[in-house]
């Protein structure tokens, strides 16, 4: 009984199917069917949607103005001169500059620690090296501080680390006031 019954819900369902995708299929007419048709067709002749023309604005060109009378150009002497003036205060700054002995620069931080020994090693393989840098040695208990060179810009003292890189690995720049070299001006 329980082997009829299963054929006959499985019979059913099966048919059920069936009939579902039989429903869905394309519908077939009975006249004579012939192949579609692929070929383009032409388009229906419409405005365009790029013809625009009638919408853009004309400007008219403008008319060239008549070009005045030259005349011949006239010397015009100063009345007021102030170029003493003028000398007098940029002498006076060149006498305040010449006071002015340190400015807002880098330093390189070659070593910091607490070995004497060491930090003097440093030190004269970069005087040995390159004797034009100055070299600032601090104590400050218990390390040791060893500062090369006075630089201006931040491009001179890259340039400085990349010699003294090799020399003293640990080297870093550091914000300092630099004393100014006037033989160099």
């Amino acid at each position: 009984m329980k082997l009829l019954l299963l054929r006959n819900v499985l019979l059913l369902s099966a048919l059920i199917s069936l009939g579902a995708c039989a429903a869905s299929a394309p519908a077939v007419s009975t006249a004579k069917t012939s192949a579609p048709d692929t070929a383009r067709q032409p388009a229906i002749p419409t405005l365009s949607a790029e013809e625009l023309s009638r919408y853009r604005p004309v400007f008219n060109a403008p008319k060239t103005p008549a070009a005045p009378p030259t005349k011949a150009p006239v010397a015009i002497t100063p009345t007021n001169q102030v170029n003493a003036q003028v000398e007098q205060r940029l002498r006076d700054q060149a006498f305040t500059n010449q006071n002015v002995k340190y400015a807002q620069g880098f330093r390189i931080l070659a070593y910091v620690g607490m070995e004497r020994e060491q930090a003097m090693s440093i030190r004269r393989e970069v005087i040995s090296r390159y004797p034009e840098e100055t070299d600032y040695i601090a104590f400050k208990q218990p390390l040791y501080r060893l500062w090369i060179g006075d630089y201006l810009t931040r491009l001179e003292a890259e340039a400085a680390l990349l010699r003294i890189r090799p020399l003293a690995p640990k080297a870093e720049l550091q914000p300092a006031q630099v004393v100014l070299n006037k033989t160099s001006f």
